[in-house]
């Protein structure tokens, strides 16, 4: 087994290639939380398009729809009751806007839902939480043996 950068895990490394490590990590996890905030941004406008369109349908229901419509359902209704022709063309008229409501009703559900979706916040706060916690890290000592802690400080030294 072996760590990332290739070495064995257990060896020594030295500080040049914890850092290394760190920041191969570090960039790969910011990576990570940009592709995460793509995908949900993604989400939303993919709700809002779905609104949109709700909407236009709605809006092209209502107006190609009622001639047609209107004329038929009037006539319709004239045919099974005697009552006059203006109530059928208005009990018509009633129908197609309660149609057209209805397609709006549903634009609405999906306009809130694309108005909630908070991917790119909970993305930022995400992030927010793994700075904080490697701010908050320290590193596990090590014990170093006595051999090596010698050499170290004449290093230092020098």
């Amino acid at each position: 087994m072996s760590a990332p950068d290739g070495t064995p895990v257990g060896a020594e490394r030295s500080i040049g290639q914890l850092v290394a490590a760190a920041t191969t990590e570090m960039s790969a996890l910011v990576h990570d939380e940009i592709a995460l905030a793509k995908a949900q941004l993604k989400q939303d406008v993919k709700r809002g398009a779905v609104s949109g369109g709700a909407f236009s349908a709605a809006g092209a229901v209502l107006i190609f729809s009622l001639p047609m419509l209107s004329f038929a359902l009037a006539y319709g209704i004239r045919t099974w009751s005697d009552w006059n022709l203006a109530i059928c063309f208005l009990l018509s008229f009633a129908a197609n806007v309660l149609v057209a409501a209805v397609l709006a009703l549903i634009g609405t559900v999906f306009a809130k839902k694309a108005k909630k979706g908070k991917g790119p916040q909970k993305v930022a706060a995400s992030v927010k939480e793994t700075a904080g916690v490697l701010q908050n890290a320290k590193p596990h000592p090590r014990p170093e043996p006595v051999e090596d802690a010698v050499e170290a400080v004449a290093r230092s030294s020098s």
